[in-house]
């Protein structure tokens, strides 16, 4: 197969990103193969920084050869020189085993110059990251691997113009590039006819908090958060009511846990009309103890704490925000403040410069949506709700 046919098969696929924003991925390989310069770069981000989402690391642990593979196959596909993957330093064992599989591959000849005795070579290394949550920005990775401090760039230029070192480069998460080596075996249509239109495959999930068998599942797109959660899962153990589910990381949505919601199937583009998003595949799920105005305050405080500074509009809107909350949850808020936390929000969309901004009102927004009452309660009956504790304490400086 030819590098234009690996690349039509991936488009064939429907293959769509797994980090997050799930942008087509041949799409995305197509701006980079289309560029001519003959230094370029492919990037795997398993920096996975989401709190309750471990899949990103379970597969580099349990098989780093596939994605090794499948950064290649990109490779070849958009005419590519290097690959980096880019681990968090802390997680040990996939920084030794996919260090381990590289030297090996280089030793079959599957990596480094006219590998199998082509015109085709390509070289690859690991690249640590520090552990700050805005490292997974994919321009921020490209700041860090360079000896800079891991924030995010201005956009344009794009990394498939201009990337890491100045070349042009893609970047994909570990779940997409895990799944090129079965789409070029097997062909692009196979994948397409797993899941439902316009979202193929399947979905690799993390599912923590009070669930029975918490874990790691991978199930096709297209089944119901139902299926998932109670046939799967075995449901909220003893004897209580799922309340809310937590999905994309802390930049994604609360849902309740309504019977409307639990009957929506894993689509990317369903999760993004009803508030959430699948994102990293993490979904915390909690039950009827727990206070959904707590809960997005806490997400809202590692939110603050993790932005890194850069612009204004992040910086002082999770700031803003956290403050609201606390007071709300201190029973201390106002109508004013459910007014005042969307304007914040609607400016943070508007004007940050990378997603932890732009997506960081989606657990206020979705909160709102689906629990209104609570933050009522705490506003107009000066009451708490579910587990709410009467005070709070939370980190006050971001990372600058």
């Amino acid at each position: 197969m030819d590098q234009d046919g690996a690349l039509g098969e991936v488009r064939a696929s429907g293959l769509r990103g797994r980090g997050g924003a799930a942008f087509p991925a041949g799409v995305k390989w197509g701006f980079l193969a289309g560029n001519p310069d003959p230094n370029k770069y492919i990037l795997c981000n398993c920096e996975e920084g989401d709190p309750g989402a471990f899949n990103d690391r379970g597969i580099m642990e349990s098989d780093p050869a596939t994605v090794i593979e499948g950064i290649t196959i990109a490779g070849y596909a958009c005419r590519a020189n290097r690959g980096y993957i880019f681990i968090r330093h802390g997680h040990s064992q996939p920084i030794d085993r996919t260090r381990a599989i590289i030297e090996q591959a280089y030793e079959l000849g599957l990596l480094g110059q006219n590998i199998l005795g082509t015109d085709f070579s390509f070289d690859m290394e690991v690249a640590l990251t520090g552990d700050s949550y805005v490292s997974g920005e994919e321009t921020a990775l490209m700041e860090a691997i360079e000896g800079k401090r891991s924030m995010p760039r201005f956009r344009p230029p794009f990394p498939a113009q201009v990337g890491l070192f100045g070349k042009p480069s893609n970047i994909n998460n570990v779940k997409t590039l895990a799944y090129v080596p079965e789409i070029i075996a097997r062909g692009g249509e196979w994948f397409a006819g797993i899941g439902i239109n316009g979202s193929s495959g399947t979905a690799i999930l993390c599912l923590t908090g009070a669930i029975t068998y918490p874990g790691m599942v991978e199930v096709p797109l297209g089944m119901t958060l139902r299926q998932v959660l109670f046939d799967m899962a075995g449901g909220v153990p003893n004897g209580k009511q799922m309340k809310l589910l937590q999905t994309g990381g802390p930049l994604g949505g609360v849902l309740s846990a309504s019977d409307t919601n639990l009957d929506l199937v894993l689509d990317f583009d369903v999760f993004r009309n009803a508030g959430a998003i699948l994102g990293s595949g993490g979904i915390i799920i909690a039950d009827e103890d727990t206070c959904a105005v707590d809960l997005t305050r806490n997400l809202i405080a590692f939110c603050q704490y993790e932005s890194c500074g850069k612009c204004f509009p992040c910086r002082m809107g999770m700031s803003h925000l956290l403050e609201i909350l606390e007071r709300i949850s201190n029973l201390q808020g106002t109508e004013e403040d459910l007014t005042l936390m969307r304007s914040i929000g609607e400016n943070m969309q508007a004007g940050s410069l990378c997603g932890h901004g732009q997506l960081g009102f989606n657990p206020v927004s979705s909160a709102l949506r689906y629990f209104g009452d609570e933050f009522e309660a705490h506003i107009r009956e000066k009451r708490h709700t579910g587990y709410c504790p009467e005070q709070v304490f939370s980190p006050r400086l971001t990372r600058r």
